[in-house]
């Protein structure tokens, strides 16, 4: 251990906690973005269009 002053130590209890609710909060909003995208007439477009894309590949 070092000389240094146990007021100089940063305690970082709790981090992986705060990191978890960070990240949690993002995908949340991330997937209501989603959501709220594909459920519109564009993302219904878009979607229509790939399958109707992969229909098209597709040998039967």
């Amino acid at each position: 251990m070092s000389n240094a002053p146990l007021a100089l130590i940063r305690d970082e209890v709790g981090a992986t906690t705060a990191e978890y609710a960070v990240c949690t909060g993002a995908g949340v909003g991330f997937a209501g973005v989603l959501f709220k995208f594909l459920t519109s007439d564009l993302g219904q477009a878009i979607i229509k269009g790939i399958f109707n894309a992969v229909i098209h590949l597709l040998p039967f």
